[in-house]
């Protein structure tokens, strides 16, 4: 039996003991953080990985913390009056192992401002080994012949307590990265993808960790309101910044007040003074009823030079040249990605490939070192 497998087994009928502190608790306290944080500090390898709220309120907070070492699996609740400040600054002595690490390291970045120093991330190792399944639960069961349970990735991760059955799925979600990891490392190896995964991992925590300010002219353009004209696009914008406050009022994400669609059809009825009845849920508070009425008001009572403007997409018709360069480097791509059996768009997306046609010296600095020479032809 893999030494992995029989740790696992043996963790989940041992309770291990730590002066007051028993490892399988959630830690949400100073005293069991204080306790777990020289473990931490002395691993040799880490594994990481959060859950949120995003499905159930708004905006999103994280909501645990799960961290794997060689001592086992903690969870730790930020939502516990407990500083992270200690643990967040350990953390970042490791090479964490993540996997899909995107959303995670975006949201301690805007949250908690940590950035790593280093990730490990098996999704990206998964897709740079060729595979097209790269979920977690696939890569578990390919790798180490372990089938994960799913049902609880849409829970309400800011309950407390947890239940036994999320707190086994978030232990899971951490618990079989390093021996995955392992397995992958050496793939990548072999196929001479190590450097291509590094550089693709700084890349991500680079992306990861940039701060965005909002556009406050396109955050409430949803889907569809390219139809609308300039009277109706005043409503939207109004019902946007309604429907915004309600959300964080009700602590809900945006959906649950009024759908995308709805606004939309909403402003388009209202600035061409139609009913708007019928878009309305059945069970709608009065009070809803009039903070909605109240922004139809204001956005109808926009004066028609202040109206947003409608955006058009200014396509841009390519040179016969530029065209005939996009056909070479997309041929190139698709030859290197068939030859190397991953998918074409790691190398470059139709965009980027459109943007280096267009201008070479101006976007190939944007590609990744792996990702030029491949196209170049160079590696």
């Amino acid at each position: 039996m893999e030494t992995w497998k029989m740790n696992a087994r043996v963790e989940n009928v041992r309770f291990h003991r730590c002066a007051f502190y028993y490892v399988g608790q959630v830690i949400d306290t100073e005293q069991k953080l204080a306790i777990f944080l020289p473990v931490l500090r002395a691993s040799t390898w880490v594994a990481v990985d959060t859950e949120a709220d995003s499905l159930h309120a708004y905006p999103e907070k994280v909501c645990l913390i799960q961290i794997s070492t060689a001592s086992g699996d903690e969870l730790i609740d930020p939502l516990a009056p407990l500083s992270l400040a200690p643990l967040l600054e350990t953390l970042s002595g490791h090479e964490l192992i993540m996997h899909g690490a995107d959303y995670d390291l975006r949201l301690l970045r805007k949250h908690h401002e940590f950035v790593p120093c280093s990730i490990f991330d098996t999704m990206l190792a998964a897709r740079l080994l060729g595979l097209r399944q790269f979920s977690l639960g696939n890569l578990v069961e390919t790798y180490l012949g372990v089938k994960l349970e799913k049902g609880a990735q849409k829970a309400n991760w800011a309950m407390r307590p947890l239940t036994e059955r999320m707190e086994r799925y978030a232990r899971n979600d951490t618990h079989f990265l390093k021996p995955l990891a392992d397995k992958m490392k050496p793939e990548l190896e072999a196929k001479n993808r190590m450097a291509w995964h590094q550089e693709s991992c700084s890349r991500l925590i680079a992306e990861s960790s940039k701060t965005r300010p909002a556009d406050l002219d396109s955050v409430w353009r949803l889907k569809g309101s390219h139809l609308l004209a300039r009277p109706g696009l005043a409503v939207l914008r109004e019902l946007w910044q309604w429907r915004e406050t309600e959300a964080v009022g009700a602590n809900k994400p945006p959906y649950f007040v009024l759908s995308h669609e709805t606004l939309v059809e909403i402003a388009g009825a209202a600035a061409n003074a139609k009913p708007i009845e019928a878009f309305l849920p059945r069970h709608f508070s009065e009070r809803r009823r009039a903070g909605l009425m109240g922004a139809i008001a204001r956005g109808l009572g926009v004066s028609p030079e202040a109206h947003p403007t409608v955006l058009r997409n200014i396509s841009r018709r390519p040179s016969e040249a530029e065209r005939q360069r996009f056909m070479e480097l997309q041929e190139r791509r698709d030859t290197k990605a068939t030859e190397l059996a991953i998918d074409p768009t790691l190398i470059a997306s139709r965009s980027v490939l459109s943007d280096l046609a267009h201008n070479w010296d101006k976007y190939s600095g944007e590609l990744m070192n792996w990702q030029r020479e491949l196209l170049t032809g160079n590696s």
